[in-house]
This record gives C-alpha cells, structure tokens and sequence, in this order.
C-alpha cells in the first residue's frame, strides 16, 4: 500500500504511452503510469502478439489522435441554448447528432471553462471528459471487432494502463457474445 500511494522512498512512477496496430489495421494507444517500465512494456507487448497485434514505435499511431475536451447532452436537450452558451465559453463546435443527442468539443485548455458556463447555464452534460478522438475511424466486421474487444480488455485490465484508445469503429453485432 505504502509503494502504491507514494510513501516508500525511492519509487518514482512515470507516465508512458504505447502504440500500436490492433487486428484489422486499428490504431490504439495505451497510457500508463508505472514505476516498472521493463514490466510494463512486457505486459503491453504480450497482449497485442497474443490477439493478433503488434506494439509500434513512439509515434506511430500518435499522429491519428487529437486531445480535445467532449461534452455529451442527451436527446432532447435545447441545442440552441447549449450551442449559444458553449460557443461564448470557447467551445470549438457543437454536433447534433441523429439520434438528438449533442456534442460539445473544445481544446483541452477551454475545456474547464466550457463545463463551467453549462453548468451555470442550467445545461448539466451526461459526461465530460478529455479524451484522445481519432481523426480517422477504421471499419470492423463482426469477427475483426471481437477480437479487437478481447484486445482492448485485456489491455484495459493491466494494472498500469490508466486510458485505452482506438480508432475502431465496431458493429453492435461484435458486442453481443
């Protein structure tokens, strides 16, 4: 407990990112924190050769994701209202979605500012995060995605991941078992 929470002398954590390819051509991005940086390469290295990936080079993948802040509001929330407000916080752009739900983006920096107006504003986001979102999504079949989802799991249950990232776009069907 003493190692995990700071109070042992001697053990710095640093925070690395992994990339590399997923089955079916999928970029993802795992961040850790680790005071083993031996262990946890191993460990990220082993789970992509064992589900059909492989680990790549510092910036490999990098390039295909930005950081960026996202606001998510359910359907039916006044899209004019939340459009106005985010948009004078210094929201980058607001995306009405098909199924009425909306989308607030804004720069990581803005992205305090722009949670703070919605709220103030009456406007209560069903989530908030920054969050890495790729600029390009790569198409799955049912197959590929559930290995790809075997991929990310195993990936995600690392005791040194923090976040998992992809540019997957996966078929509901690959959900179901």
């Amino acid at each position: 407990i003493k190692k995990a929470t700071g109070e042992l002398e001697g053990v710095t954590y640093e925070e690395i990112r992994y990339e590399g390819y997923a089955p079916g051509g999928v970029a993802v991005m795992v961040d850790c924190l680790t005071d083993n940086r031996n262990r946890t390469v191993a460990e990220v290295r082993h789970a992509f050769s064992k589900h059909g990936g492989n680990l790549g080079t510092d910036g490999s993948v990098a390039y295909l994701f930005t950081k960026m802040g996202v606001l998510n509001f359910a359907p039916g929330a006044p899209e004019e209202a939340i459009l106005e407000i985010a948009l004078e916080a210094g929201a980058d752009d607001v995306v009405a979605e098909e199924d009425g739900s909306i989308e607030v983006h804004s720069s990581p920096e803005a992205f305090s500012e722009v949670v703070a107006a919605m709220q103030a504003g009456g406007h209560e986001p069903a989530n908030s995060e920054i969050t890495m979102r790729a600029s390009t999504e790569v198409e799955l079949d049912v197959e590929t995605g559930r290995k790809l989802l075997r991929l990310l799991d195993v990936l995600e249950d690392l005791d040194d991941t923090q976040e998992v990232y992809s540019n997957a776009d996966i078929p509901d069907e690959a959900y179901e078992d």
